[in-house]
């Protein structure tokens, strides 16, 4: 996004109370909880803001900003709620494959070691090659942190690797056969 011209930052500072009144109406004025505080909210509900403030073309600011700043702040909470829906912590993989990953999950316990060489020889991608060595790595006891200096990545990216393979996984159940 282009930085805001003086016109236009006047506007974002003349209406910063629009973004309160956004979270105050539609977030916690309908008792939702959410992993963001009010102020992670506030800073994304400003977001939205600039947003409007650099595309408007007349017209009711306010009505025009107001919806921004709710579209921006319905992205952020959809985005989370899908990584926590989605996206499995690496203690519970590790658990799960140390302990055979059960056939309700997708994934037939046997000789894991073997399971997962196999998928990392045949992953389409790098992302599910390195999602592979990452579940293999957990199974052994590696910890979140441990593996983001391994992979020299950030602990989220590995975790979103490893939520790759696991879905690659699922999908071949040849590779289940041993």
């Amino acid at each position: 996004m282009n930085r805001l011209n003086e016109a236009q930052q006047k506007v974002v500072e003349d209406n910063m109370g629009l973004v309160g009144k956004v979270i105050r109406d539609k977030v916690h004025g309908l008792g939702m909880s959410t992993v963001y505080s009010y102020e992670d909210l506030f800073q994304i509900g400003c977001i939205g803001l600039c947003k409007a403030a650099a595309t408007d073309k007349g017209g009711t600011f306010s009505t025009y900003a107001y919806r921004l700043i709710w579209n921006e702040i319905c992205d952020a909470l959809i985005k989370s709620t899908r990584m926590g829906t989605h996206e499995v912590s690496l203690e519970d993989t590790a658990f799960e494959l140390r302990n055979g990953i059960s056939e309700e999950n997708g994934i037939f316990a046997g000789n894991l070691g073997e399971l997962l060489s196999r998928a990392e020889e045949r992953a389409p991608s790098a992302v599910i090659r390195k999602g592979v060595v990452a579940l293999k790595l957990s199974a052994e006891g590696y910890k979140s942190p441990e593996l983001g200096r391994l992979f020299h990545a950030k602990p989220a990216a590995v975790r979103m690797w490893m939520t790759k393979a696991r879905r690659f996984l699922r999908e071949q159940p040849e590779l289940m056969v041993g």
